[in-house]
């Protein structure tokens, strides 16, 4: 559906230190860090799949980066767990409450889902469904 996702970032240091302790329970890995091929950032992938990816970086225009009001990356997890212990390391490393781990019965049966803030105001989503899991789309599967 997507090749890959960017969020900016204004502290790069500390924005590639909170996804790499929150993408780590959904099964994704930093790919690369880079300086040299445009504004500073990192990547992170799942082992194997060279696409999708997950990107913060500077800005490309230079300007400060911001949050996008409405918008929300969501990522799959392999189990209702992953998605608890990403928002959980989310919470201990810098990251707000959005909606604490748990099911959604709105959005389905058996959807888990959990909500948060990146340090910089980025709203993300870790969500779990039998047929995410089925699809092959979480890392663990």
């Amino acid at each position: 559906m997507f090749s890959h996702i960017m969020v900016g970032a204004r502290d790069m240091a500390r924005m590639t230190a909170f996804y790499e302790a929150v993408l780590a329970p959904l099964g994704l890995v930093r790919d690369f860090t880079y300086e040299d091929t445009g504004p500073a950032g990192a990547t992170w992938i799942v082992p194997g799949r060279p696409w999708q990816q997950f990107f913060v970086q500077f800005p490309f225009n230079g300007l400060p980066a911001t949050w996008g009001n409405g918008a929300q990356v969501s990522f799959a997890a392999p189990t209702p767990q992953a998605a608890a212990a990403a928002w959980q390391a989310a919470m201990e490393n810098g990251g707000f409450d959005e909606g604490a781990p748990g099911l959604r019965p709105h959005y389905g049966a058996d959807y888990y889902a959990a909500y948060c803030r990146d340090p910089e105001g980025n709203k993300l989503c870790f969500a779990h469904t039998g047929e995410l899991a089925r699809s092959g789309i979480a890392a663990g599967t």
